[in-house]
């Protein structure tokens, strides 16, 4: 599967993403999907091959304007952005209207999907009220930048947690399960024992940062969720090829 570098424009600001198409030349759904916090890497690009061997038309979206920033930078902008909730939007808006105009891609089937600050990206996405079909969020930051609103969040969302993860408490599990329920929203939270932080990422150990490990049975059943969560939210539906 091939994955290309795509440029395109938020706001007059260059972002660098990646596409890859796994269409085979038919209408197929979308797949927006975001990175973990230290930017758009290896574990990005590697799921966003994966989920085109599924079938789908992917683009990781790039949040940062930064080509592989360093971890520093990476942080900086992390907090600049969780301060501006509206200029997160901005971006995972623009990215999405990206996908949209892409070859192969049926519009009325669009998925967004983030890793750890990825995850948040995606649900400030929904909770602007942005026309999406289903939101998968993966060790995804839960604490609310912008609260969803009655009826603004217009889709299936599906939460893939890990039960020791120091960076999202069981307190904000439950602030946000609170969330999502009084906004009306068909919300799944799914929950692994024993797993960490960034639990998806079988490059994280590297970095030997407590709390955050690989976990490759949380990793295999939360992917198995997410394509299960899909074929639901899709269902069977027609559409003319582009």
């Amino acid at each position: 599967m091939v994955l290309e570098g795509i440029v395109y424009r938020v706001a007059e600001r260059s972002f660098h993403g990646y596409v890859a198409d796994g269409s085979q030349g038919r209408c197929v759904p979308g797949i927006l999907v975001g990175h973990d916090g230290p930017g758009l890497n290896a574990h990005t690009k590697e799921r966003a091959v994966m989920l085109a061997e599924l079938g789908y038309v992917v683009l990781a979206m790039d949040l940062y304007g930064a080509v592989e920033p360093a971890i520093d930078e990476a942080r900086t902008i992390v907090k600049a952005l969780r301060a501006d909730p509206e200029e997160l939007r901005r971006r995972a808006a623009g990215a999405l209207s990206t996908l949209r105009s892409l070859p192969h891609v049926d519009t009325g089937r669009i998925a967004a999907i983030g890793f750890c600050f990825g995850g948040t990206a995606a649900l400030e996405l929904a909770r602007s009220g942005a026309d999406l079909a289903a939101v998968v969020g993966f060790h995804a930051g839960l604490a609310k930048l912008s609260p969803a609103q009655p009826s603004t969040i217009r889709c299936p969302v599906l939460i893939c947690m890990g039960s020791e993860d120091p960076i999202v408490t069981a307190d904000q599990r439950t602030a946000f399960m609170a969330e999502m329920t009084d906004a009306g929203v068909d919300w799944q939270m799914v929950l692994y024992g024993g797993t960490g932080h960034s639990f998806t990422n079988r490059w994280v150990d590297a970095a030997g940062i407590p709390g955050f490990a690989y976990a490759p049975a949380a990793d295999e059943r939360s992917w198995r969720e997410m394509k299960n969560f899909l074929g639901e939210t899709w269902g069977v539906t027609a559409c003319d090829s582009k």
